[in-house]
């Protein structure tokens, strides 16, 4: 069962996104990028949310 993490709400297109769906690509602000991503939307690039992905 998915988790309320687990799906996305595009706020430009609208679109609801499967987390596994969402393009990956690399942070901001001077983040780490092996410790951080962004997920962007799939059908219009609006960035979604930026998730720790490090240990």
């Amino acid at each position: 069962m998915a988790g309320p993490d687990d799906v996305l709400e595009c706020s430009t297109c609208t679109t609801a996104i499967d987390r596994e769906n969402a393009i990956r690509t690399k942070t901001m602000g001077g983040l780490d990028p092996t410790k951080w991503q962004t997920l962007c939307c799939p059908d219009c690039g609006t960035r979604l949310k930026t998730i720790f992905v490090g240990e």
